[in-house]
């Protein structure tokens, strides 16, 4: 019945400074970028991946209402959203180096785990991600 999913969200609270974050910090590129009057539509994925994007969504209209994007804003700046997304790498070790270099923050240093090695970090906002370098079938 389905093939892929090819998007999912993130709510940030300021577009701009995300768009930073994702791309120079996280080294993702911008997918889309368009700017609808109301709402702003900006994606990132991988590079050189299109089968998957993370759309940097603003809690509130035209998704939903004023009251409820005030309320996401809010957990969103607790930090109380849980996972958001997880990517993978082939070096999970030197992935979390470059990156700490970079002033990602971590939760979670590198740590070997059944599936592989992961790591956790969150964003500026407050969201949490995972990176994972999944192990090799025997």
């Amino acid at each position: 019945m389905f093939n892929s999913i090819n998007m999912s969200h993130v709510f940030v609270l300021d577009q701009d400074e995300a768009l930073d974050f994702y791309v120079n910090k996280l080294g993702l590129e911008v997918g889309v970028d368009i700017d609808f009057g109301p709402m702003r539509f900006l994606t990132v994925r991988v590079p050189g991946d299109p089968g998957r994007e993370i759309l940097l969504e603003l809690p509130g209209p035209p998704g939903m209402d004023p009251e409820s994007g005030e309320q996401t804003r809010e957990l969103v700046a607790k930090g109380a959203t849980g996972f958001t997304f997880g990517l993978t790498t082939d070096d999970c070790r030197k992935t979390y180096e470059t990156l700490r270099e970079r002033g990602v923050e971590f939760t979670e240093e590198p740590t070997e785990q059944p599936y592989g090695v992961d790591c956790g970090g969150r964003d500026p906002f407050g969201n949490h991600f995972r990176i994972v370098q999944l192990a090799q079938p025997a």
